[in-house]
């Protein structure tokens, strides 16, 4: 059910914000050639347990398995939703870290360093009923010196996201922003990931609308003040279509085995336009 947000309900998101992007930021000095692709989870790990803020994506339900990891790192030809893996970064790989976490928490409520990230079922008492603050942002990281397809391909999805989010105005419609993402990203020769959609957020994770990155302008739901939602395009050098891993009901691949970017933004609708959540304090903000 699609819920319009109170100026609480906003506030609590903008505490749960204020954690996830300063990780995003310190991302930035940790992300290079040689690190081994595990330590950037052991990292937001840490940062949860010492912020006291829940990682909202370990437990969520899933085809074969529940997700059992604080961030989804897809590298390269991965979409969305890989998992965090012993692997050493490579000069010129595309990196893509995604993560949803809570608000900071009361200790008398819950001692998040107490708790057993490994322990999925244990952790999933806790992150599939929490409802408050929530924040969920995902970012693209060039790993060392990239080639000039891996440059192209940033620029042209994070235009993507902001293009997107400049339609995010009272009494346009769902269709003008996927229309805007999908015009700008097909006139210069990319794909756009149908399958994966950007979402309402608050008080849980994934909330009413669903949010296309392609559509028809004019068409779908009208937004209004009070909305939150994110906006996460998923670009491809080549086709729009996607493969899933069958082991795991996961990880998503291109399906030509091109490259793939992501950035992504949580944002409130308000009647003097989009107000953005998960800004790293460089981006437009609006």
């Amino acid at each position: 059910m699609m819920t319009l947000k109170s100026t609480r309900e906003i506030e609590a998101m903008e505490r749960a914000s204020k954690v996830l992007t300063s990780i995003h930021v310190a991302l930035r000095d940790l992300i290079k050639p040689g690190l081994d692709m595990w330590e950037i989870e052991e990292f937001v790990r840490r940062r949860c347990k010492e912020e006291n803020v829940l990682p909202l994506q370990i437990g969520v339900d899933g085809s074969v398995m529940d997700y059992p990891y604080a961030t989804c790192c897809g590298l390269n030809d991965e979409v969305a939703h890989a998992f965090p893996r012993h692997y050493m970064l490579q000069e010129g790989d595309l990196l893509k870290v995604d993560m949803v976490l809570s608000e900071p928490l009361d200790k008398s409520v819950v001692d998040v360093a107490k708790l057993d990230f490994d322990n999925v079922a244990q952790m999933k008492q806790y992150t599939q009923s929490y409802k408050g603050g929530v924040a969920d942002s995902c970012w693209a990281y060039a790993v060392g010196q990239v080639s000039e397809e891996v440059k192209d391909l940033m620029a042209v999805t994070r235009e993507c996201l902001y293009k997107g989010i400049e339609q995010a105005v009272v009494g346009n419609r769902l269709g003008d922003i996927g229309a805007a993402i999908q015009d700008y990203a097909e006139s210069r020769g990319y794909g756009v990931v149908r399958d994966l959609v950007g979402h309402g957020v608050g008080p849980t994770m994934h909330e009413e609308p669903m949010v296309p990155h392609y559509g028809v302008a004019g068409r779908g739901l009208r937004l209004r003040e009070g909305m939150v939602l994110t906006i996460e395009p998923m670009i491809n050098t080549g086709t729009w279509e996607i493969d899933t891993d069958l082991k795991t009901g996961w990880a998503h691949k291109t399906l030509d085995g091109g490259l793939s970017c992501q950035y992504e933004h949580q944002f409130v609708v308000t009647k003097d336009g989009p107000k953005i959540l998960t800004s790293q304090g460089e981006e437009r903000t609006y």
